[in-house]
């Protein structure tokens, strides 16, 4: 079997705005002001204060490319930990005794549907050696590891031996306890809940939705001696009214911090709820108003309260993020970047990308192009929605998008177009590149979207809801549809979309709900020869729950041996109600041959990624090339500030009661 390579350009639905820190507040002089505990590099989070200094803390960064653990006091440079060969997600982390305790993904379960995510540990020493001790039994998943004030006791929220059933809002987790020192020997001490935090050894607090329709945190008492008659019901600990979850106990007994949606409110605060008075105290949105603010953590003297939040908008050239950012790929073939955007397509000999910025009509709707090592950006269309690019196969003056808002039903005008430029504005000392505009689709013909051209540049194919679904059809790459340009090629009461043509010209791959007509969650992965026949499903995953799969987004390799697509084929590595939003039950990349054999992942993270494109070679960013010969001034300077233009969970904002 051939091994794909290249180089693949995908978005991730709001990472490039991210730009979290980790700040902290003193609670004992409380003056409405927060401090960093983080340098400002790539997006750092989900921190713990370590035993022995109140201001190290141990967090989360992925500033090399995927998350890694890193020991930073203020002031001081972070230090990297060790973690796990191959590892590509790492969570959670907490430093108790000496040893850090932390989620990991890099054992892969080997059955669909399943989540990688375990628990483990290793002895923080200097000797730069680490071994790495598994705390969760294999074939089992656990997110969220809280451990003990004396370190003996470790909770987990636990999705047991069950392959993830399709929660983007609620994971459905258990409670879990076991002794540090008999990890095998678990306890379920709540059928429902997550995000677990101990007071001392003895109690622990947590999150789930209450039957209200509320998140709140909950509590248990446990026995000083064993947990025999467990699991039992939870306590409520806060009202009804606002949402409160991500909580941390502190150690003086009487107060949780945690994190709160209130109806009143737009933003994630953190706040101290009193358990003796059941009143809440608001921190951090009397210090940052209009920022999300994200689990916090508490210091052992319950003096300092950290969380992480957006760093704030940057000034030109600071904490800016670059057009295409690196992301470290599972298969060591394939270089993974990140866009700043969506919908990449690459020009013919892959020197640039035309792209989305974004889908706001004002400012970054249109058509972008970048050079293909990340130096320089261009604007095409401006001022008008466009997505779903798919540049000429033989020409790099032309490019064909969707003009028209997304995700609209069959009837909306939404129209294919050809747009035509010459290639000798690429250049440096350029901004805004001229360009006509032919569209391909007639006014009355529906909803048309998501172009690709055929090898031999001739042809388009798209999906169209002219007939009252969305089907395929293929027209004319420069005449249209205006004198007969226009053949169908699928026909049927479903949803055909995102056509791929292959690099040979013999077929075309797209996604489809045809074996589930009535289902918008049940996509698969199709092939129909140019002329209509051999349509076949390409079975991903046969004879595992086959008709949960949501596969979309599909891709030709450069040999048209393999597909590329984005799919819900693997559990969550998160708790959704920890992280910003994201909006479908589907997010990392995969390829597999055409015969449906060879599956392998590529990305494994907290986020939705999608809209990938393929070019069958690496490329070498602008940063990393010291040969470049570009004006070092256009490397940078039109990269994006920071905005923190990221969204609340969808699913928090519109459940308020």
């Amino acid at each position: 079997m051939s091994s794909p390579i290249g180089t693949i350009v995908f978005s991730t639905i709001g990472r490039a705005q991210y730009g979290f820190d980790v700040f902290y507040t003193n609670l004992k002089n409380h003056s409405n002001h927060d401090h960093c505990l983080t340098d400002g590099i790539s997006i750092n989070f989900n921190a713990q204060f370590t035993d022995d200094d109140q201001k190290t803390i141990v967090f989360v960064s992925e500033r090399t490319g995927s998350p890694r653990f890193y020991l930073s006091k203020l002031g001081n440079e972070p230090e990297l930990l060790p973690s796990p060969l191959n590892a590509v997600f790492l969570d959670r982390p907490t430093i108790r005794n000496g040893k850090l305790y932390f989620v990991s993904t890099h054992e892969q379960p080997n059955e669909l549907f399943k989540s990688w995510t375990a628990v483990y540990s290793t002895a923080i020493n200097s000797a730069g050696t680490s071994t790495f001790t598994r705390l969760t039994p294999y074939g089992v998943v656990d997110y969220s590891p809280a451990v003990s004030l004396t370190g003996s006791l470790i909770a987990v929220a636990s999705y047991g031996t069950r392959r993830w059933n399709g929660e983007i809002r609620e994971l459905e987790t258990e409670i879990v306890v076991f002794e540090e020192s008999v990890p095998e020997n678990r306890v379920v001490v709540s059928e429902r809940g997550g995000w677990p935090t101990w007071l001392g050894d003895s109690t622990l607090f947590f999150h789930k939705i209450a039957e209200d329709g509320w998140w709140s945190i909950f509590r248990i008492d446990l026995p000083d001696t064993n947990l025999n008659g467990f699991p039992v019901p939870s306590v409520r600990v806060t009202p009804p009214g606002l949402h409160c979850f991500t909580p941390v106990a502190m150690h003086d007994g009487n107060h949780i911090a945690l994190a709160t949606r209130r109806r009143e409110s737009d933003f994630r605060h953190i706040e101290i709820f009193n358990l003796e008075t059941q009143t809440f105290q608001k921190i951090t949105e009397t210090i940052n108003p209009n920022f999300h603010h994200y689990n916090p953590f508490i210091s052992r003297d319950s003096c300092y309260l950290g969380y992480h939040r957006f760093r704030g908008e940057s000034s030109q050239g600071e904490s800016t993020y670059p057009h295409l950012d690196p992301v470290k790929s599972l298969d060591p073939n394939i270089q993974l970047l990140r866009l700043n955007g969506s919908f990449p397509s690459f020009s013919p000999n892959g020197d640039f990308i035309a792209f989305n910025h974004g889908f706001d009509v004002r400012n970054n709707s249109g058509v972008k192009i970048i050079k293909s090592n990340g130096s320089k950006r261009w604007n095409l269309i401006k001022g008008r929605m466009c997505f779903g690019h798919a540049w000429s196969a033989t020409e790099k003056n032309i490019i064909y998008t969707t003009i028209g808002p997304i995700f609209q039903l069959v009837s909306k005008t939404v129209q294919i177009a050809r747009i035509e430029f010459d290639s000798v504005h690429l250049t440096n000392d350029q901004e805004e590149i001229p360009y006509t505009l032919k569209i391909l689709t007639k006014d009355d013909s529906g909803n048309n979207a998501f172009p690709s051209c055929s090898p031999d540049g001739k042809f388009v194919v798209f999906r169209s809801g002219r007939s009252g679904f969305k089907n395929l059809y293929i027209v004319d790459a420069v005449n249209g549809e205006f004198d007969g340009g226009l053949r169908r090629l699928t026909e049927g009461e479903w949803i055909d979309t995102m056509p791929c043509w292959s690099p040979k010209g013999d077929l075309i791959a797209f996604s489809s709900n045809r074996h589930d007509g009535g289902n918008s969650q049940a996509f698969g992965i199709y092939v129909v020869r140019v002329d209509g026949s051999g349509l076949r499903r390409v079975e991903v995953g046969k004879g595992v729950d086959g008709e949960r799969e949501m596969l979309n987004h599909v891709r030709f390799s450069g040999d048209g041996e393999w597909l590329l697509f984005t799919g819900n084929l693997v559990g969550l590595t998160a708790e959704p109600a920890s992280i910003p939003n994201q909006y479908q039950p589907y997010g990392d990349l995969f390829v597999v041959k055409l015969d449906g054999s060879g599956l392998r992942r590529l990305t494994c993270n907290a986020y939705e990624n999608g809209t990938p494109a393929w070019h069958y070679g690496d490329l070498l960013l602008s940063n990393d090339d010291d040969d470049d010969d570009d004006d070092d001034d256009g490397d940078a300077c039109d990269w994006d500030k920071l905005k923190g233009a990221f969204e609340e969970s969808l699913w928090i904002t519109t459940s308020d009661n």
